[in-house]
């Protein structure tokens, strides 16, 4: 390198560069020497001590040559400074490690003398065990020797009066006679020497921890009692020389309707190769995991020896049976009260005003439509249990359900309404479940309130009240001013005492759902009321064709609690789905039982619902498509907010429509409106209706991309009424005919290109060209068609008066006389409505 100028050339004194020769190779064997000097990078570091000293010279303004070129005082303060920071961090970082390490050695030094003596105190432990067994089997040989010797002095003193009969020769050798005993004593020490020397090596290394143990935990399993005794028996048989083959065991075996082949041997004991073999010198060709029905599983267990005992699926339900209680056990426990009653007579409100609540201002439309369970407290600190069922006709089977868990019916009938259907119904319901009755007289302070005529048509129904010297009380109340309440309560808990209520809180829980639904946020949610026993947190239950184990248990006013006892209403949390209402629940000892009880209970379910839609022969199911043939159906898809809404509208649904047309629920649930539910309503050409439930927003966007309606309802009226217009629009409809004259023929003409015209003279009414006509001849119709032409003179007119001539001409027929009659009518089309 070398410059024009003069200047040396740029590079590093001393060892800073090696200069060398390179040859370059190009082509056509040209070559070239090129002289390279290699340059290495000089990094100056400075030395510990003279950091300070570096830095005093920079703040003094320092010597230029003893620092890096370029390198200013700041910038070298700078670094002096980051380097002195960075030492400072390391020493830190270290101390801190050094500190760690000391609390992780002294933690583990710890541990370690923590597991040192536990496992000193273990082989104390088993040592201790060890001693105690030693000592106790060395009492006991002891024992066996010291019985041993008693049972030989015995026989020798037995045998004395024999050695004294015998020759006095044989008298005078005692020592060869007594030398055989001798000998077997020693043997007999030897032997028992042996055996404690071999116990002894048995238990040497009892007290220790093996791999074995220590990898199976706790020693291992241990052998059980029957293990043992085969043990012994096989030795015993061993010992007698021989193998001697074990008596059978006959074992009764529990036969299912169909049973799999290996468990079919499990229950039998045998192996299953066994039973695989006699099945197949049945010919049959099964493996073990197959099943079989009960018959030839009959014949398998007869042919291993073992007796059959036939059960059926329904026996899991044994579980679950009811149990009498004993008198002692029985403890008095709170009322329940139903309320029913018309809708709008008040029911609600009345129960709002004994619990100083507000439950009908949460009602859409101001009717019930939900069964509502609450517990009461009164000022004599008596507890009342109440459910409130709605009045409207849909929901009979929530009435009935009320009718059936209650122990007492209060029946509210308005002043100023008196008896109505509902009213009758409910009646009808306590009768049938044979419940007390007390009679509420609501709104007496209407001024059209008139309680005797409500007691008074009572009376045609068979209840006659106190006052018309009967046995049903009544009371008169105001759920808006109070009146009465207090009498109201008095005469519940009267009659709750002569009916001497008792259940028995101290036995696995049984109870009834009054309604269910699926909460988005808590799932399967079940309003269950306690019938009898305790219902805890944490039970494992079935009801129905659900199951669950009780998460949460919610009373009426939404606290948590921990149990609830007989006539206590709660919502249970923890079910696997939503149950039917109505549907009882049991509590069951494990979850399996809870499981298969479930299981069995669905599919009879599924069994019964196959039967009932299947047809049973080909000609039934011919004449039933003949039947079907002219029905016109409306499809609807159903889903509500609880189960017992939803069955009402099944139920609405199903009463809906005639001969001609009906309406036919594709699918009812509880629960958001999902894709699913789009999908199903899209493929059948079927409106979705949500009864207090909206659409989630994949089901709304799929429902607008594929064209299916969803209409949200919140009171049942409107979705009945709506249901009906639409199933009334699906009908045919009816023609009605209205007769508007008469016209009696004169004399009949030929004319070229029209045929035969009547000359008639229209005597009563109005003759139209648009409308239609029949041709009477001694009054009988001979024909009925259209008009061709109506002439008055030799024009064409759209109608003639009464008492005007005309002429007629008939389309497509010519075959009419002198004296007939034309009768004229008009058709209309009249729509038709389901009623």
């Amino acid at each position: 390198m070398s410059d024009n100028d003069g200047k040396k050339t740029l590079g590093l004194r001393g060892s800073g560069s090696r200069p060398g020769n390179v040859k370059q190779s190009f082509s056509h064997g040209r070559t070239k020497n090129v002289v390279v000097e290699t340059k290495r990078k000089r990094v100056v570091v400075p030395k510990p001590g003279a950091a300070k000293s570096g830095l005093g010279s920079a703040k003094a303004g320092g010597d230029p040559s003893r620092r890096p070129a370029g390198i200013s005082d700041a910038e070298m303060e700078r670094r002096l400074k980051a380097l002195q920071a960075a030492k400072a961090r390391e020493a830190e970082e270290a101390a801190k490690r050094e500190a760690e390490e000391k609390a992780r050695e002294e933690e583990r030094q710890r541990r370690r003398a923590e597991a040192e003596a536990k496992e000193r105190e273990q082989r104390e432990a088993e040592e201790r065990a060890r001693q105690k067994a030693e000592e106790e089997e060395r009492k006991k040989r002891e024992a066996e020797e010291a019985a041993k010797r008693a049972a030989a002095e015995a026989a020798a003193a037995a045998a004395q009066p024999k050695q004294e009969a015998t020759a006095r020769p044989a008298a005078n050798k005692p020592a060869p006679a007594a030398s055989p005993s001798r000998k077997q004593d020693r043997e007999r020490e030897q032997q028992q020497r042996n055996q404690r020397g071999k116990g002894r090596d048995d238990n040497r290394r009892s007290g220790k921890l093996t791999l074995n143990q220590a990898l199976s935990g706790e020693g291992g399993r241990q052998k059980s009692l029957a293990a043992m005794k085969r043990k012994q028996e096989r030795a015993r048989q061993k010992a007698m020389g021989g193998s001697v083959e074990r008596e059978k065991v006959i074992r009764e075996v529990q036969l299912p309707e169909t049973i799999v082949v290996s468990e079919l041997a499990n229950r039998m004991a045998e192996r299953v190769a066994d039973v695989v073999k006699e099945l197949m010198k049945m010919g049959m060709m099964v493996t073990q995991n197959q099943s079989i029905d009960a018959d030839t599983a009959e014949l398998i267990i007869e042919e291993f020896g073992h007796k059959v005992v036939r059960v059926s699926d329904a026996d899991v339900e044994d579980v679950i049976a009811d149990v009498e209680d004993k008198d002692e056990e029985l403890q008095p426990r709170p009322p329940v009260i139903t309320i029913m009653g018309h809708v709008d007579h008040g029911k609600t409100s009345l129960l709002d005003a004994i619990r100083d609540a507000k439950v009908v201002a949460g009602e859409a439309g101001g009717i019930t439509q939900h069964i509502g369970a609450y517990q009461v407290q009164t000022n004599d600190g008596v507890t009342l249990s109440f459910l409130d069922t709605p009045g409207h006709a849909a929901f009979t089977s929530m009435r009935s359900r009320g009718a059936q868990v209650t122990d007492i019916v209060v029946l509210v009938v308005a002043a100023d309404d008196s008896v109505m259907p509902q009213t009758i119904e409910a009646i009808n319901h306590a009768k049938a479940a044979e419940v007390p009755m007390i009679v509420a007289i609501n709104k007496i302070d209407k001024p059209a309130a008139d309680p005797n005529k409500v007691r008074a048509e009572l009376l045609q129904h068979e209840v006659i009240v106190e006052a018309m010297s009967g046995e049903v009380q009544d009371v008169e109340v105001s759920a808006v001013t109070g009146q009465g309440l207090d009498e109201l309560l008095e005469a519940i808990a009267l009659q709750a005492e002569i009916l001497e209520l008792k259940a028995n809180p101290d036995r696995a829980a049984q109870g009834a759902v009054i309604e269910a639904q699926l909460d988005v946020g808590r799932g399967p949610v079940a309003t269950v009321l306690v019938q009898k026993g305790t219902l805890k947190q944490g039970d494992i239950f079935v009801v129905g064709e659900q199951y669950g184990k009780v998460r949460a248990l919610i009373n009426d006013k939404g606290d948590r609690v921990q149990e609830a006892g007989p006539s206590v209403p709660v919502e249970v949390l923890g079910l696997n789905g939503t149950p039917e209402a109505g549907d009882v629940l049991n509590v069951t000892e494990t979850e399996a039982q809870a499981r298969e009880i479930a299981a069995y209970r669905e599919q009879a379910a599924k069994d019964k619902r196959a039967a009932a839609g299947a047809a049973t022969t080909l000609e039934q199911l011919m004449q039933k498509a003949k039947e079907d043939e002219n029905v016109a159906e409306l499809p609807i898809l159903v889903k509500a907010d609880v189960q017992g809404s939803a069955e009402a509208i099944v139920q609405a649904m199903e009463k809906i429509g005639n001969d001609e047309v009906r309406v036919r629920v594709l699918h009812s649930g509880v629960g958001a409106i999902t894709e699913t539910d789009v999908g199903l309503a899209e493929a059948s050409g079927a409106p979705i209706m949500g009864f207090n439930v909206r659409a989630n927003t994949p089901a709304r966007n799929s429902a607008n991309q594929k064209g299916v309606e969803i209409r949200y309802y919140s009171v049942i009226y409107d979705l009945v009424d709506d249901v009906k217009a639409a199933a009334s629009g699906l009908l045919s409809a009816e023609i009605k005919e209205n007769f508007i004259g008469y016209a009696q023929i004169k004399d009949v003409f030929k004319v070229s290109n029209v045929g035969k015209v009547a000359g008639c003279l229209v005597t009563e009414g109005v003759a139209r060209r648009s409308a239609g006509v029949r041709l009477l001849r001694d009054n009988v119709v001979i024909h009925e068609g259209t008009l061709k032409t109506l002439k008055r003179f030799k024009d064409e007119v759209a109608e003639v008066q009464s008492g005007q001539e005309c002429g007629m001409a008939f389309e497509n027929y010519d075959d009419i006389r002198a004296g007939d009659v034309i009768e004229i009518f008009e058709r209309e089309e009249v729509t038709r409505t389901l009623d």
